[in-house]
């Protein structure tokens, strides 16, 4: 499958002569020793990842390790300084200012943390800026704004203002503004992080279910470990710059890559997240598993009443293919591992 976004050997060096940087030997250096030999910092090192069509690809990593000055070089908001990047199979560093001009209005619309709600325009008004630009027609651009408020909620708040909606309404309104456009990706730099958690909740959830209906590829960044798992179809790490590991939220809590990705996700309830492919054994000669099977893409904690109560072992399937055996000595370690984790 071609990637609807392609990233190759990603450098973003802030300071004076920053190209001569990635190639060189400077680039072993770590960030604090090439800060003081060169006044440049490394926001992004030899970075590079693929995203999926039609995935949610998470960023995620602490405040200062190079995430969103990441995003903003896919659409070259902040030029990168060296590699490459691809958006729907065209190299985004070789267009032309007119293209790249293109790219962000059709192509690609990013929603930030701060809304940037225009306070003189209406709730519709505001929806439908992106199309104006574009010079769609004035009826044509307010009934597809319309259109995009329904689907995200805001029915009825066409002609109020920014200022007459709550924090979670605005983030709903960048929201429409951003998918009236109907772009082929959604970037967002953290743009949940300002809101109460209970109206964050809200539109984590509010974003898996526009994903679920209109199909975009969505890169998410985020320091949140909950929202990542939450929402990642897969989950990239970042630490200084650097790319620590990629991986399905599955595979960063059951084989962290290194002690800092451990240190991350030590207190997410295995359980909540692992599937029965984790925990599957061989079964015993003349052991017998002639019990209705579980698909291997169980999460254990759905299956933990079923097994706990079975006499016998479980059997595991994927698709018509048995995988093996699960009982309850394959559970318990999960469950008192994470309970050994979370503090009294």
């Amino acid at each position: 499958m071609t990637p609807m976004i392609a990233v190759a050997g990603l450098w973003k060096v802030f300071g004076p002569r920053a190209e001569r940087v990635p190639g060189s030997p400077l680039a072993d250096l770590s960030r604090a020793e090439l800060r003081a030999r060169t006044g440049c910092l490394v926001a992004v090192r030899d970075v590079s990842f693929d995203v999926r069509p039609g995935e949610i690809f998470v960023v995620m990593g602490l405040s200062g390790s190079g995430k969103s000055t990441l995003v903003r070089c896919l659409t070259r908001l902040i030029e990168p300084t060296s590699g490459e990047v691809g958006i729907g199979g065209e190299p985004v560093r070789a267009m032309s200012p007119k293209r790249l001009r293109e790219l962000r209005r059709r192509q690609v619309a990013m929603v930030f943390q701060h809304f940037g709600l225009l306070p003189h325009r209406t709730v519709l008004d505001n929806v439908a800026y992106g199309l104006e630009i574009q010079g769609v027609p004035r009826p044509a651009r307010h009934r597809k704004a319309a259109d995009t408020l329904a689907l995200v909620g805001l029915e009825g708040h066409e002609q109020q203002y920014p200022d007459q909606l709550s924090g979670g309404m605005q983030q709903r309104v960048g929201l429409a503004r951003a998918l009236a456009a109907d772009p082929e990706v959604l970037l967002f730099d953290e743009p949940f992080s300002a809101l109460d958690p209970l109206i964050r909740r809200d539109m984590q959830a509010e974003v898996r279910r526009l994903h679920a209906e209109v199909g975009k590829t969505l890169v998410f960044i985020t320091h949140d470990l909950s929202e990542a798992l939450t929402l990642g179809d897969r989950i990239a790490v970042l630490r200084d710059g650097e790319l620590v590991q990629v991986g399905t939220p599955e595979e960063l809590v059951g084989a962290p890559a290194d002690s800092y990705v451990a240190d991350f996700v030590r207190d997410v309830p295995r359980s909540d997240v692992l599937t029965l492919r984790w925990i599957v054994r061989d079964p015993a000669p003349g052991e017998l598993c002639e019990d209705e099977p579980l698909s291997h893409r169980t999460v254990i904690r759905d299956a933990i009443h079923r097994v706990l109560r079975a006499d016998r072992p479980i059997p595991v399937v994927d698709g018509p293919r048995r995988l093996g055996v699960v009982d309850a000595d394959q559970l318990l370690p999960v469950l008192v591992s994470h309970h050994r984790q979370v503090p009294a």
